[in-house]
């Protein structure tokens, strides 16, 4: 009986080991990281543009917003209570600001979380894509470019082996090809060139995509090679959730292209089970504690969260 009973539980060990690896995080808590405010007031010296917060709660995520100039223990213990982190768009410095020293420290501690299978994912958009640049490289590498309200369509590289888009529907892909859906809102770039002479990029990341100003061909879209860290120096959440620029794409196939890159980002998410000690400190973390404020008629942004 012993031996039968040994027979049948080493028979269900695969498929609990498996049952165990698709497990999954039904209710993923993804950081936003705030930057300071151009022109201060008492009570507005940080903000995230509300884009963001629905660009993940659209695909059923809910969001805490990452304080600027926190202390280390501060960073440490919120990293342990999320499940992702995204660098969004903006214009403070990538080199020396509140917003670069929280980036820092919550890349480095996702490097460290995911060597030892502690699966934590990180995305940058814009400014946060070349925030990613930086602190990969250590080096200021950016070039200028002519990119400022400009909709692209991707140039793709190897885009279809990577595990951004592979969810991505045929159609999807070949409209993303073809048409300008996917809105540039810099004026720096990680140029190809750079890229392709730079060794610690180049074994970090896989480019995805690239695009041309008509004079410099720049890296658009990547991942990377051995950790769930992604970029692009386009804007994902502006299709569907910003108004105040007519260079911003709204097409059924530029929302589909939100959802889908929001999608993937969340359930990227969904494979980390970091979570806060408690429920009443997950609440008071959480966006839902601060109003948005409408700014579409002064600002790129429709709406922004103040802290």
């Amino acid at each position: 009986m012993c031996l039968l009973l040994l027979c049948v539980f080493l028979s269900c060990l695969p498929f609990y080991l498996s049952a165990q690896t698709d497990r999954q995080n039904e209710k993923p808590i993804i950081g936003v990281l705030a930057q300071d405010v151009y022109l201060p007031q008492p009570s507005q010296t940080a903000y995230i543009a509300a884009s963001y917060v629905k660009f993940l709660e659209s695909a059923g995520a809910r969001v805490v917003p990452v304080m600027i100039n926190q202390t280390l223990e501060d960073y440490k213990t919120l990293f342990n209570s999320i499940n992702g982190i995204l660098y969004p768009g903006g214009g403070v410095s990538i080199v020396s600001s509140g917003y670069e020293r929280a980036a820092k420290i919550f890349y480095e501690l996702a490097i460290e979380a995911n060597k030892r299978g502690d699966y934590f994912p990180v995305w940058g958009t814009c400014l946060g894509f070349e925030q990613l640049m930086y602190l990969t490289s250590k080096n200021t590498i950016l070039a200028y470019t002519n990119t400022s309200g400009a909709a692209l369509p991707l140039n793709f590289t190897n885009a279809e082996d990577s595990r951004m888009f592979k969810g991505f529907p045929a159609q999807l892909m070949k409209d993303l090809a073809s048409e300008p859906l996917t809105v540039n809102s810099h004026k720096w770039s990680l140029g190809m060139l750079t890229y392709n002479t730079n060794e610690e990029l180049k074994k970090f990341y896989k480019v995805l995509s690239v695009n041309t100003d008509g004079n410099v061909e720049f890296v658009s879209t990547v991942e990377a090679y051995d950790y769930p860290i992604y970029g692009t120096q386009w804007h994902p959440e502006k299709n569907a959730f910003e108004w105040t620029r007519p260079s911003i794409p709204h097409s059924p196939s530029a929302v589909k292209t939100t959802f889908y890159m929001a999608e993937f980002f969340v359930n990227e998410a969904r494979k980390n089970f970091h979570k806060f000690e408690t429920e009443e400190g997950e609440s008071k973390a959480l966006i839902y504690n601060y109003n948005p404020v409408y700014t579409g008629t002064k600002s790129a942004f429709e709406q922004i969260y103040f802290f």
